[in-house]
């Protein structure tokens, strides 16, 4: 494990990079407490967390996970971006550093992934913080007609690939501001890291990969009656899920907390730190 300067050019203070071996895993770390174990959301990086980790560092350590491929953690070609690759990850994460005591809070496809590696790590989690899980059918094509047809055309095969390289910054900012309830969340400083993670070599074939395994996180909710630790569940009231989605999951874990945020659409993180903050 090495210390380094973050490559994002989004820097938040009191944090530093590291990887993890095998596999080049990066993750952002710092504060002081119990460990806290942020998962970010597709197509994102741990810099989605950039206005929670400073309400959060006085009460925990922060590792915020890159996962597999994505921000700055390594692209290896054939790799899986499956549930279960993606699950291997976070518990690496965990047992490598031997964490013990650990909050996970996931947004998103980190939301399914707090709660499937919380069953894998019975003794080491203490609690999970779910927000808006992604694990029902259809997913950011709900959020609008445009994301609907870029996403369509990305895991589409011949065109796919070439779709997976283009990426407008309009057409971009429209998709990730079709997860939040109040548009001006998305910070344009932002956007461009997202964008300038997206020129890494390799990065199209992660993005649709991870698409067209968007539905083995829908097959993951199976695990979830298997978590021991306590349960969270957090929604944007205008999240992509709908209403039988989010009693779904209630009924399927009827001892689970469960906030719904007023206003408040798919990307928490950005929108409503505070409420994040809150709550875990």
């Amino acid at each position: 494990m090495s210390a380094r300067t973050s490559d994002s050019r989004i820097s938040i203070p009191g944090t530093s990079s590291h990887f993890l071996e095998p596999g080049r895993l990066r993750y952002l770390t710092g504060g002081s407490g119990p460990p806290l174990v942020l998962l970010h959301t597709v197509r994102t990086q741990a810099e989605h967390f950039r206005h929670l980790i400073p309400l959060v560092q006085q009460r925990y350590t922060v590792y915020a996970l890159d996962l597999p491929g994505m921000g700055y953690s390594q692209i290896v070609p054939g790799a899986s971006y499956d549930e279960p690759a993606m699950r291997a990850a976070v518990t690496q994460l965990v047992t490598q550093l031997d964490l013990h005591d650990v909050t996970l809070l996931g947004e998103s496809m980190g939301a399914v992934l707090a709660l499937t590696a919380a069953a894998d790590l019975p003794g080491r989690v203490r609690r999970v913080v779910a927000v808006n899980a992604y694990d029902y059918a259809g997913g950011i094509a709900r959020s609008s007609l445009l994301a609907r047809l870029i996403i369509t055309g990305v895991i589409a095969p011949g065109v796919g690939p070439l779709l997976a390289r283009l990426e407008p910054r309009p057409v971009m900012r429209a998709i990730l501001r079709g997860g939040l309830g109040d548009p001006a969340a998305l910070r344009d400083d932002y956007l461009d890291e997202l964008l300038r993670v997206g020129q890494h070599a390799g990065y199209p074939a992660v993005a649709r990969a991870v698409y067209r395994n968007l539905p083995s996180l829908v097959a993951a909710r199976s695990r979830y009656p298997e978590v021991t630790a306590p349960i969270h569940l957090v929604y944007g009231e205008k999240d992509w899920s709908r209403p039988s989605d989010r009693q779904a999951n209630r009924q399927l874990l009827p001892g689970a907390s469960f906030t719904e945020v007023p206003g408040a659409g798919h990307f928490l993180a950005l929108e409503r730190p505070d409420v994040l903050d809150a709550v875990a």
